[in-house]
């Protein structure tokens, strides 16, 4: 959650020319509703199988697209079969330092549920951490790059080209 997953997912289309969606940006259309608002109606299981919907229909008719998820999404049963994962890797403290002096901080934490006790949350980053790192194909550092850097790496750790891109 807040390590950048959606910026760099963006720029990385843009570079390469390949479409990008996000799951969450899927699940909040799907539901007409954001996924703070989902949480707190139905609750985090709900939410749960509705990103395992999300990547049912992934694996069934998205090819050849950047797909950016959710910081929960690494527990859907067919990750492995979406496509590469990449992980961007940084420490809890970054993150949170991040989203506290990014120009739209209120909102990049207000729209982050489950990180609105900073406790709670770095608990979660905790429990989290190893299994992201067990499912990542790649696996980009980002502290101290620029979106730039981090893009351009995870072209070459995926051998991305534009012209490959351009044909996907």
């Amino acid at each position: 959650m807040g390590v950048g997953k959606g910026t760099t997912a963006r720029a990385f289309a843009k570079k390469y020319g390949i479409y990008n969606i996000d799951t969450d940006d899927l699940i909040e259309s799907k539901e007409n509703k954001e996924v703070k608002k989902i949480f707190e109606k139905h609750g985090e299981a709900y939410f749960r199988a509705q990103e395992q919907a999300t990547a049912d229909w992934i694996e069934k008719c998205v090819d050849g697209t950047l797909i950016s998820c959710g910081g929960g999404f690494y527990k859907v049963n067919n990750l492995k079969s979406l496509g590469t994962v990449v992980l961007l890797d940084a420490s809890f403290d970054w993150i949170l330092d991040r989203l506290k002096t990014a120009k739209n901080s209120k909102s990049k934490l207000a729209k982050r549920p489950l990180f609105s006790k900073e406790k709670e949350a770095k608990k979660l980053y905790k429990e989290r951490e190893k299994a992201y790192k067990e499912v990542a194909d790649v696996i980009i550092k980002v502290k101290g790059k620029s979106l730039i850097q981090i893009i351009d790496e995870i072209a070459q750790k995926c051998n991305v080209t534009t012209t490959t891109a351009e044909t996907n």
